[in-house]
């Protein structure tokens, strides 16, 4: 029960001129009014007074009354908690001097919205100063607030002088006639006063209802009217019964009944959708706004189902959210209700549970909160980053392939086509030339960018555990696999697998890696689960690979598999036009680095490194210029010649003299034919049926100055 609605049930108890209480389900009292607590002389601070206290066993409480009277109120209350009704029973309580006094207990069962019971709410009047030996309800006449009655069929034959005292009458020998009674009745109980009689006579079974009635002095009662018929005597065919006075009881319902009536006014106000759920998420209550949203009234929410429904993509993570849900403390959830007019808005709700002393969760309140203007501004938000990101992607998937040559461009150009697909690339090249760069650019521009890039270089593990490295292996499989070991290709699942040097595997190797290329499924090694993944593959090869199937050494049908898209990368000699935007980039990196900041780059260290070869490619570039950073001390930038010249050392040999020369004088004459154009239609690399990179490559390799043949006329 909500803690509020405790403490104005709590404060309306304090206001009964009589001995009040509550108790929880089971019984077990926790809160006594103060009229109740000063008789039995609890301190101040007891939490009796408060709703504080725990409850406890019957036995605690029955130890506050006579002893002979504890069975028979043991035995009364018992019944009581199983049937789940009211009842009354009457016993001598000890008071703060060790007196006993008698009271007239009555407890009414405290029922939710869903009629489940939720306490139990009783009222001790004392009736010390009657007669204690009498049935309660000579007491009870006593008292003034209960009387008897009989009734043959046609009228009243019989009052008692409680009877008389509830209706404001002086006691006397003849009860009321019919005529005189009704006219006692109050207007707005007369015509259900009116249809209960006939109803009782006509089908002549017990009855139970309360009225309002006028007394002489004006004064308005509520009486409870129980009676059953007579099975004996002188009233075989009418009816006997009592007559009790509820006017306090009526007007404490009454208050709660307003008490809850300005709750729910309350919540109605409140500007979220607020329902009110059993401990099984049954339905209890649901405010204004909630039944307007869902186009609903509160009684087709409660019973047929209306307004039931998250939206769909949603059902699966509530129920999971559901089953997670803490006893303990409210917890949060972002999902979608539908509206009645089919639309749909975005909804924090709230899950607050109110348990009871056990623990044990009696309502969840879930408070709702509009959220979808939020939620809007953050889709629009990230389409925005997302087209932003893309927008990077485009421009920045090579920041690190630095370059605008003519062959760099047309690699990359296939590149970007390639990157949206899932096929398999092989890319190749010589060593040094940017592979596994060109293969991370195709996954971060993939559909499978948010999934992992795992690369392998097969040339640098041992051919031992290449199987295991790329599969992955279970416990004791071999020596020293202590424990089972995922492999690449699962942990590359969903993304993309990139395995270098793969000229480098065995044959067996070779054979496993075609079955997962036309299966997608593999085995571990010393397993025997059969694992599905699903990964993009790209190789990478600094060998021939068509010669090492001609020689054997590489599968055929494996190198067709691979070979889906073939990506060559040219090497650094081809691309002497990127040399000086490969030297500024390294420059800035290694610079940044280290602290360093260069002015400019020394001109004779230019020249230097556009005419260098470069057998070792970017690679061999980028451990020049690093090394060069470290030891340049001013803010010009340099190189020591011995670097270069050690390693021209082993650069490729050249063509023999008289090869060189021949072929220096078919490309002068070619250049000239062509008025210097290398490329297009009328380029000379058409007249000479080669590549414009290989034409470019000889040009610059054999020292020809292009530009004398412009303006030469052609032969």
């Amino acid at each position: 029960m909500d803690d509020r609605y405790l403490k104005s049930l709590q404060a309306s108890l304090n206001l009964v001129p009589a001995h009040t209480w509550y108790a929880d389900r089971e019984g077990a009292l926790t809160f006594v009014n103060q009229r109740c607590a000063d008789y039995l002389g609890l301190s101040e601070s007891d939490p009796f007074r408060f709703g504080l206290a725990a409850g406890g066993a019957w036995d605690s409480h029955i130890a506050l009354l006579h002893p002979e009277d504890a069975e028979r109120t043991r035995a009364v209350w018992s019944q009581c908690l199983r049937s789940g009704a009211a009842a009354e029973v009457s016993f001598r309580v000890r008071n703060a001097d060790s007196r006993y006094r008698w009271f007239l207990s009555r407890a009414e069962p405290l029922l939710g919205a869903d009629g489940t019971l939720v306490g139990w709410i009783g009222v001790n009047l004392d009736i010390d100063e009657r007669e204690r030996a009498k049935f309660y309800l000579a007491e009870g006449e006593r008292l003034g607030n209960a009387g008897s009655w009989a009734f043959d069929g046609s009228g009243f034959e019989y009052w008692s002088p409680g009877l008389f005292q509830i209706h404001g009458l002086q006691p006397r020998v003849n009860a009321p006639s019919m005529p005189d009674y009704m006219a006692m009745v109050h207007p707005d109980s007369l015509d259900f006063v009116t249809q209960e009689f006939a109803r009782m006579l006509t089908e002549r079974a017990p009855f139970d209802f309360t009225m309002q009635i006028v007394r002489p002095d004006q004064a308005i009662r509520h009486v409870r009217f129980v009676g059953t018929p007579a099975s004996d005597g002188d009233f075989a065919r009418g009816f006997v019964g009592t007559g009790v006075d509820v006017t306090e009881q009526k007007e404490f319902t009454d208050e709660l009944s307003r008490r809850e009536w300005e709750f729910r006014q309350i919540v109605d106000l409140a500007p979220q959708l607020v329902a009110v759920m059993g401990p099984r998420f049954e339905r209890i209550y649901v405010n204004r706004p909630a039944l307007e949203y869902l186009g609903c009234s509160l009684e087709q929410w409660l019973g047929s189902g209306a307004g039931g429904q998250v939206y769909p993509d949603d059902r699966e993570r509530l129920a999971a959210f559901k089953q997670d849900l803490s006893m303990n403390s409210a917890s949060d959830i972002e999902l979608r209700l539908p509206k009645y007019d089919g639309s749909h808005r975005w909804f924090l709700a709230r899950f607050s549970p109110v348990c009871d002393d056990k623990g044990q969760v009696l309502r969840w309140y879930i408070a709702c909160t509009d959220i979808e203007e939020r939620k809007v501004a953050e889709d629009r938000l990230r389409h925005e980053n997302v087209a932003l990101r893309e927008e990077i992607d485009k421009a920045s998937m090579f920041e690190e392939i630095v370059g605008t040559s003519p062959a760099l461009s047309a690699v990359l150009s296939r590149v970007s086509k390639v990157a949206t697909t899932d096929s398999t690339v092989l890319i190749s090249g010589e060593t040094g030339t940017g592979k596994e760069l060109v293969a991370r650019a195709i996954h971060r521009r993939s559909r499978r960018s948010a999934m992992p890039f795992v690369a392998v270089n097969c040339a640098a593990i041992p051919a031992d555990l290449v199987a295991s490295e790329l599969f992955g292996h279970e416990k004791g499989a071999f020596t020293g696999a202590l424990q089972r070991r995922l492999g690449r290709f699962e942990l590359a699942h969903g993304g993309t697998l990139f395995l270098d040097e793969v000229g480098e595997l065995s044959q067996e190797i070779q054979i496993s890696l075609l079955r997962i290329l036309q299966e997608r499924e593999f085995e571990r090694v010393g397993g025997r689960e059969t694992i599905r993944v699903d990964v993009r593959l790209i190789a990478a090869s600094n060998r021939d690979l068509e010669k090492a199937v001609a020689s054997g050494t590489f599968r055929r049908d494996l190198f067709y598999r691979l070979n889906v898209f073939p990506v060559e990368m040219p090497p650094l000699r081809e691309r002497a036009e990127d040399i000086a935007l490969l030297v500024e980039y390294f420059i800035d990196r290694y610079g940044r680095k280290s602290g360093k900041v260069f002015g400019r780059i020394n001109k004779r260290t230019l020249e230097r490194l556009k005419s260098y070869p470069w057998p070792g490619n970017v690679r061999e570039l980028q451990n020049v210029i690093e090394r060069s950073v470290i030891v340049c001390d001013s803010g010009e930038f340099k190189i020591d010649d011995s670097w270069l010249s050690s390693a021209k050392q082993d650069s490729p040999p050249m063509l023999p003299t008289s090869l060189a020369a021949h072929e220096k004088r078919i490309v002068e004459e070619a250049l000239r034919a062509c008025s210097g154009r290398v490329f297009g239609p009328a380029g000379a690399a058409i007249r000479l049926g080669i590549p414009r990179s290989t034409l470019e490559s000889k040009i610059r390799a054999l020292r020809i100055d292009k530009r004398v043949f412009r303006a030469a006329p052609k032969t």
